[in-house]
């Protein structure tokens, strides 16, 4: 159990305001809505504020009506909020969503090697055999989630594998930091660059894995994963900076806070229940705090990032807007630390 120093009022009304400033953001059915809904629905699954799941129903439902996108690895996103609606409501609609999300990634979705799943954005074939870290938020942890609902040990298998895979690809050996992505093509990790959200899509999604499974022990491939999270949290642990943040390029002092990222690491640091990064993350609870405006909106958040070409190309993305990840991933930390 982590030793944590905050006001609980505090953090609920930090909660509730950028809750209603992302229900302002018209995001249409892709990865932004997905990981700002997520967000929303651990609030709503931890506070059970009525508030929240009656906002996820009128929003989800009015996508719904409008009709779906073509599912890709990003659109599949949305997944993680349909679940919790259909666990609160029993509205069928919503599971068969799920499960056509499901469909998709096991027998329609783009693959190489060893059935890893490639990294899709779009209908196109934009990235041949290309592992990025975001799939692990956006399709792995998903289809974990349905597995261990469904006690389906084909998906669960799936998903571990995914998880297993990746960190295979991704997760450096010596520095156990994890790059962006990799090229099956190129056989390189492209600029070799260790983004820090993707280090959150991967710290976070992993700090998931072993509660969503009863019988984790039983699964060697959950093990794994549980090594390669402890060993990038030791990794993280010393390059936070001052302010309780994390950088956009991890090891790099040149580059700037994100605070997507931040959130995002730190949040799975509360998850791994180690007493041991109390520090850690009280200062990023600090951090992350004076980062949110007085109408809720997440600051100093990163835009939306392909595998750059250079460290140049990282510390470029602007940060001065808005975005749902950065809400999302904010509001996820912050009901973790509650």
């Amino acid at each position: 159990m982590l030793k944590l120093n905050f006001e609980k009022e505090e953090l609920l009304d930090a909660i509730d305001r950028v809750i209603c400033k992302t229900m302002t953001m018209s995001m249409p059915w892709d990865w932004s809505c997905g990981v700002a809904y997520y967000g929303i629905s651990q609030a709503y699954e931890k506070t059970k504020n009525e508030k929240y799941l009656n906002i996820l129903i009128d929003r989800v439902d009015e996508l719904i009506e409008l009709g779906l996108p073509e599912f890709t690895v990003n659109t599949c996103a949305m997944g993680h909020v349909l679940i919790t609606l259909y666990d609160a409501t029993g509205n069928q609609g919503y599971w068969d969503i799920v499960m056509n999300k499901v469909e998709f990634l096991q027998h329609k979705a783009l693959r190489f090697g060893e059935g890893v799943l490639q990294h899709t954005v779009s209908p196109n074939n934009d990235f041949p055999e290309q592992v990025w870290a975001d799939t692990l938020f956006m399709a792995a942890f998903f289809m974990l989630r349905v597995g261990a609902k469904l006690n389906d040990e084909e998906l669960i298998a799936d998903a571990l594998h995914q998880f297993y895979s990746h960190a295979k690809y991704l997760q450096d050996e010596e520095s156990s930091l994890w790059y962006h992505g990799y090229s099956n093509v190129a056989k390189s990790h492209m600029s070799g660059i260790y983004w820090g959200r993707a280090n959150a899509w991967a710290a976070y999604t992993m700090s998931q894995v072993k509660p969503h499974l009863k019988e984790w022990y039983h699964y060697p491939k959950c093990i794994a994963v549980g090594y390669a999270f402890r060993d990038q949290l030791e990794a993280l642990k010393p390059l936070q900076t001052e302010n309780g943040l994390w950088r956009t390029i991890i090891d790099d002092p040149e580059s700037y806070e994100e605070v997507s990222a931040a959130a995002g690491i730190a949040a799975a640091m509360v998850e791994s229940e180690n007493p041991l990064y109390s520090k850690c993350v009280q200062k990023a609870l600090t951090g992350i705090l004076s980062n949110i405006s007085e109408t809720g909106r997440v600051l100093n958040v990163s835009g939306g990032t392909a595998v750059m070409r250079d460290k140049a190309g990282y510390r470029e993305i602007p940060k001065d807007w808005i975005h749902g990840w950065g809400q999302g991933l904010t509001v996820t930390f912050l009901t973790a630390v509650l």
